[in-house]
């Protein structure tokens, strides 16, 4: 049964402004740069530079002032009242702009139908697939040998096995073929440069390269020995049963290791294309100075634009405000339209300017809080930071400080670093102190560094060291952080 009855409710939505700051502060610089360059496309009212110094806003302020006449202004235009029309009178007509009744059905993919010209490259699997090409093969050996190829990953491992490559063709390609024949060709294929590829494992990817060495090298044939019969204690480093098994010498098993060492675990990754390699460019957001120990940040702008609102768009809008006959219905569309562009300018140039104060806002009290790192560069001079100690300092919601530190980075004298990297957690010392968990990262480094690779630190050894600084630390704590260093294991550290 239906009803009818009145119901209020408190709502909090955010406002187009509001939802315009948010997203500009999540991006990057770089990012930046593409949506002012977007919206200078898309509205004709935004343009770049200020006017001989002028303020950006003047026009549009001087609009405004017009919709709003003075007390004087009224009383003389009393007896013109019927002929003269405000804006907002232009706007309360009930006709629908003729640009709000266009329907366009096409795509953006659809308008684009000019042919964009682009750069192709050489793949790793066009490289094998080239190679195939030089191979006396039959036409079925092709068609099996292009398939083993397009198996192949981009490490240039066959992952797959034989016997389900085997039911892949007879279901997929109706081509009945064995495990032999299969493997026939795949033992060609991983003649292939580069070498190793087509591998089924690590061991067999290393055995197919120290196949290819001078095997009149004693270190080449012993290197040949311990990774076809003792892979897994190499693995494992148990260097001292190689030795005694082979019954070598410590030098010539040092010898064996280093030719093996030479070895690539990724033969796929060897084939490197200018044309398909990925760049990642870094654009630092600000830039920190340092000027006789004062510490002076700036954002970095360099490509970013100073935006204005169009004077002409302005004056359009002042000069049919004070016109003292009713407009047209394609005259009412252009105010609209013109307003709607003013105030969306003026919306996304104030957005701009609040997020580059709140960017200095957030990176200055950044700063303040970790003074002692940035006039020295040491990393032991990191305090515990949270997102909330940032936020308590500024004012600010945490959620704005994690937009802020997000993708975001410093470029200063000792390199450029990502926000997110002056964060961190905090342990006590003996004395009390509270020390960053970075300052005990780079305690950790540097005594791995430091250790003597024939025996090895142990967690327990490290954790040892530690709490004699004064480190109150557990063995699982000093082992997760050697982990987030990618530290192995002391075993897979030793060295001969």
């Amino acid at each position: 049964m239906l009803k009818q009855r009145l119901q209020q409710k408190l709502l909090q939505k955010l406002s187009p402004q509001q939802i315009q700051i948010i997203k500009l502060l999540e991006i990057p610089t770089i990012q930046l740069e593409q949506r002012i360059k977007k919206e200078l496309e898309e509205n004709p009212v935004l343009e770049e530079g200020f006017d001989d110094g002028d303020d950006p806003y003047t026009a549009t302020d001087e609009m405004n002032a017009q919709d709003s006449p003075t007390e004087g202004e009224q009383e003389n235009d009393q007896p013109d009242e019927q002929e003269e029309f405000s804006i907002d009178d232009y706007l309360e007509d009930d006709d629908i702009p003729d640009y709000r009744l266009n329907l366009r059905n096409t795509s953006p993919d659809d308008e684009k139908k000019e042919e964009i010209p682009f750069s192709v490259g050489s793949t790793f699997h066009d490289y094998l697939m080239s190679q195939v090409g030089l191979q006396e093969f039959s036409d079925k050996e092709k068609q099996l040998a292009q398939y083993i190829v397009g198996n192949i990953d981009e490490d240039g491992y066959l992952r797959r096995d034989i016997e389900n490559i085997v039911d892949d063709l007879a279901f997929t390609q109706n081509i009945s073929t064995t495990e032999e024949e299969l493997t026939r060709i795949l033992k060609v294929i991983q003649e292939f440069d580069p070498p190793g590829v087509g591998a089924r494992d690590l061991q067999e990817c290393l055995l197919l390269q120290i196949e290819r060495k001078d095997h009149e090298n004693p270190a080449v044939v012993l290197a040949h020995k311990i990774l076809r019969d003792h892979f897994n204690e190499f693995t494992k480093k148990h260097y001292k049963k190689i030795q005694d098994r082979l019954n070598v010498s410590e030098k010539e098993l040092k010898a064996a290791i280093e030719e093996i060492l030479k070895l690539n675990p990724k033969p796929g990754s060897s084939f490197s294309d200018p044309m398909n390699k990925p760049v990642q460019h870094i654009v630092p957001d600000f830039i920190l100075e340092i000027d006789e120990g004062r510490l002076n940040l700036s954002l970095n702008s360099r490509n970013v634009p100073d935006l204005r609102i169009n004077r002409h768009y302005a004056e359009m809008l002042k000069a049919y405000n004070e016109s003292k006959k009713k407009p047209s219905k394609e005259e009412r569309d252009t105010i609209t339209f013109v307003k709607q562009k003013l105030d969306s300018a003026k919306w996304f140039i104030d957005a701009i300017k609040q997020r580059q104060n709140t960017l200095l806002l957030t990176m200055q009290a950044i700063i303040d809080f970790q003074k002692e790192f940035f006039l020295t560069g040491d990393e032991t001079k990191l305090k515990p930071m949270i997102l909330k100690d940032i936020a308590e300092k500024t004012g600010l919601d945490v959620s704005t400080i994690s937009r802020v530190a997000n993708s975001k980075y410093i470029q200063t004298p000792y390199g450029i670093y990502p926000l997110k990297y002056f964060f961190s957690e905090g342990l006590q010392t003996d004395s009390g102190e509270e020390v960053s968990t970075r300052e005990i990262k780079a305690i950790l480094q540097e005594l791995i560094n430091n250790e003597d690779k024939h025996h090895p630190l142990t967690d327990e050894k490290l954790t040892e060291i530690l709490q004699k600084k004064g480190y109150q630390i557990a063995r699982r704590t000093v082992a997760k952080y050697r982990e987030q260093l990618n530290i192995p294991v002391a075993r897979l550290r030793k060295e001969l």
